[in-house]
């Protein structure tokens, strides 16, 4: 199972159990991560993109994974992108995997007819736009911003981390300085960080040796390190980027960067 992403309907349980592993709550990246080890993913596996990207296959049927079983009263998401296990869903668990599949179908099918029932004029043009929804705004936004040139893209983060409230944001995008694309110091409440940042205009996934080589680049010379990318990150990344008895670098990826 190298590289080969399952059928989506083979996300539905995994999701579940990664939810009621995780306690009952998770943020997306958690419920991600957790799925992809009960599924036995690997990281080239999940690295595989939708067409041309930026996003992965395994983490688009895993949103919409989560997003057929909140159809089916199995899951539930805030306004944060926190998900939580319903009483049902954590129900079902005791079901077979097999019957909890047919149940998520019987639902979506319930839901279509129920919406094809209030306008049967709309169904064809629902389908089609259910078709267009597969890139759904987030993935076009990444498009125009995978198109920037490169300096734009740098003052782009530069103002992103300004409305974060981050203060003596720079930009130096200087060659050989080890990946460091800028500056800035991060106040909290009354405290100020110094922080030095990586931009990755990438369609695919950024992977641990990219964190190792900027955390080498920042050591000594900031409080905090940030890398922020268009792609993904891989699982090697991220346990990279928190790892034990290293300074700690905070990743934002193409989803995170779209809704910030």
């Amino acid at each position: 199972m190298d590289a080969i992403v399952p059928p989506f309907a083979e996300f539905f349980v995994p999701v579940l159990k990664a939810l009621d592993a995780l306690g009952g709550s998770a943020s997306i990246e958690e419920i991600d991560d957790k799925a992809a080890v009960l599924m036995n993913i690997s990281d080239a596996a999940r690295a595989v993109l939708v067409g041309d990207g930026p996003r992965s296959k395994f983490d688009y049927r895993c949103a919409w994974a989560r997003s057929w079983l909140k159809n089916a009263g199995l899951t539930n998401n805030s306004e944060r992108g926190v998900w939580t296990l319903t009483a049902e869903g954590r129900a079902s668990l005791s079901l077979d995997p097999e019957e909890i599949v047919r149940r998520v179908r019987r639902a979506d099918a319930v839901l279509r007819k129920a919406k094809a029932s209030v306008a049967p004029e709309r169904v064809e043009a629902e389908a089609e736009a259910a078709e267009i929804s597969l890139r759904d705004w987030r993935e076009q936004l990444l498009d125009v911003l995978l198109a920037l040139n490169p300096v734009a893209f740098e003052r782009l983060c530069q103002r992103l981390l300004r409305e974060a409230g981050f203060i003596k944001v720079e930009v130096t995008g200087r060659s050989g300085d080890g990946g460091i694309d800028g500056t800035g110091v991060l106040r909290v409440n009354l405290l100020s960080f110094h922080v030095l940042f990586q931009c990755k205009r990438w369609k695919g996934s950024v992977g641990a040796g990219v964190v190792r080589d900027f955390r080498g680049a920042m050591v000594g010379r900031a409080d905090k390190g940030l890398i922020i990318t268009t792609g993904t990150f891989t699982a090697d990344a991220r346990r990279e980027a928190v790892r034990d008895g290293a300074p700690a670098i905070d990743l934002i990826d193409g989803d995170g960067f779209a809704i910030s």
